[in-house]
């Protein structure tokens, strides 16, 4: 089960990915083509190119953890290529997850309790 509260920083690969990599290649794309750590406690989410199959790669303490997740119908809300990867709140990827765009104009905003003096 995922763990949100684990993930320090969400990196989502935009455009799609060849689902065939597992971690190596993965951690490949993270290092090379975004110059990041995958050792790092951030996720990085891949797609393929029919937006039906996603993998989150993610290093814990001494092993690599590797999600996958496929969807029977419909697709996920993805943005097209680019080189760099797209920053993402954990809010924005459990959105993602569910079928939504991370760009919600309907969400209640996020709000911080002010301490009154």
């Amino acid at each position: 089960m995922l763990n949100f509260a684990s993930a320090s920083q969400v990196y989502l690969a935009c455009g799609s990915t060849d689902m065939r990599k597992s971690i190596d290649g993965l951690a490949a794309i993270v290092q090379e083509q975004f110059a990041l750590s995958p050792f790092s406690t951030a996720w990085f989410v891949f797609c393929n190119r029919r937006r039906d199959k996603l993998k989150i790669l993610h290093w814990d303490h001494a092993s690599f953890w590797l999600y996958y997740r496929r969807l029977e119908r419909g697709t996920f809300q993805w943005p097209a290529g680019g080189s760099s990867p797209l920053s993402l709140t954990q809010r924005e990827l459990r959105w993602l997850l569910d079928g939504l765009s991370p760009e919600q104009r309907q969400a209640h905003p996020a709000i911080s309790p002010e301490v009154a003096i």
